[in-house]
């Protein structure tokens, strides 16, 4: 499948509010991948494909978890919100012929981050959060940050969105919190190296 295909897709299965959002994900994933040297074609496909079954039910979810159960390994530990990511990823292999790790690991932890993150993960997960249409109050913060270090506005990213899972009292999902831990500990080595 390539991006063109993706799009069309997309835009057939999706309302046009999350298809606005998949678009804006896919300008600033482009955008950062440029920036920052990552591949923008892999950029430009996983975010497209990150939200294609965002609007499914959760029975369908339940049912492609159930059907792929070593692809969706340890999904029943995470929280039903962040099945979408593990599900898009699932039929990207399965039925969408996506057979780039990379495009399907930033698709499948879009929404949770995970320790050891690539550069295109960090894009997908942090161009989701920084989309043109988020007008949360915390958003042009992450904006700046993004167009400075991208390691720094993940990092931030990810600890905002532990934060506000908290507040709503919603169940944090374990990749999350190791996601954190990794990219706080990547900062502190990268910090120790340039004193």
């Amino acid at each position: 499948m390539n991006a063109k295909e993706a799009q069309k897709m997309v835009k057939a299965c999706l309302s046009k509010k999350r298809y606005t959002h998949t678009m804006n994900v896919r300008d600033a994933a482009v955008h950062l991948a440029e920036k920052y040297g990552a591949d923008p074609d892999k950029a430009e496909l996983a975010a497209l494909l990150h939200d294609a079954v965002k609007e499914r039910s959760r029975e369908e979810l339940l049912q492609i978890l159930q059907n792929n159960a070593i692809m969706a390994q340890n999904a029943e530990k995470s929280p039903p919100p962040v099945w979408h990511g593990i599900c898009a990823a699932i039929l990207a292999q399965t039925e969408w012929g996506v057979t780039d790790p990379e495009i399907v690991s930033a698709i499948r932890c879009h929404t949770t981050g995970k320790a050891g993150m690539s550069k295109l993960d960090k894009i997908i997960y942090l161009s989701d959060m920084i989309s043109a249409e988020r007008d949360y109050p915390e958003v042009y913060e992450l904006r700046r940050l993004a167009e400075e270090d991208l390691d720094k506005a993940v990092c931030t990213a990810v600890e905002k969105n532990i934060g506000w899972m908290r507040e709503c009292g919603k169940s944090i999902d374990p990749l999350s919190l190791e996601a954190l831990e990794d990219l706080k500990r990547g900062m502190q080595t990268r910090e120790d190296t340039h004193e």
